[in-house]
């Protein structure tokens, strides 16, 4: 029997502006386009996640960018977002890199808490950040208190 070779797999921060990673935010933008009406999307444009306290990531399998997602970076806690793994991509724990990537971030940054706001049609993301640490908790931030939006926590 062959043993199949591992295919390279790196996280690793990057611009959001280079076109490979604008068209992963693209896709996310449609994908979440297509679940919740425009009021309920809170995602931030490519040229926002350049702002000084925010730290964008990708995910890189065999050196194509097939994920991304940025953390905010606050003074008592930071916020997780624009994740994403392309769909051919998903369930090869991809995710669950690019959020402990994240979470290094926050680290790094003083925070203690890492949140995130996700809504009910996403039930494989909303499984996903339960499996990694996450607890449901209220509003955080600016957010309010919608049926379209849940809100998590993790202790860092």
């Amino acid at each position: 029997m062959r043993a199949v070779a591992e295919q390279t797999v790196r996280v690793r921060l990057a611009s959001p502006l280079d076109a490979p990673h604008r068209a992963l935010i693209a896709e996310l933008d449609e994908y979440l386009s297509s679940l919740y009406p425009p009021e309920d999307n809170f995602g931030l444009p490519a040229e926002a996640l350049l702002a000084p306290n925010i730290r964008f990531l990708v995910v890189e399998r065999e050196g194509e960018p097939v994920g991304c997602g940025a953390v905010v970076l606050n003074t008592d806690y930071a916020e997780v977002k624009r994740m994403y793994v392309r769909p051919g991509h998903r369930g090869k724990r991809l995710a669950e890199r690019l959020l402990e990537a994240l979470a290094e971030q926050a680290r790094e940054a003083g925070c203690r808490q890492l949140m995130l706001e996700a809504g009910p049609a996403q039930p494989e993301a909303l499984r996903l950040y339960a499996r990694c640490g996450f607890a449901l908790r209220g509003p955080f931030g600016d957010y309010l208190d919608i049926p379209n939006s849940i809100f998590m926590e993790k202790v860092l």
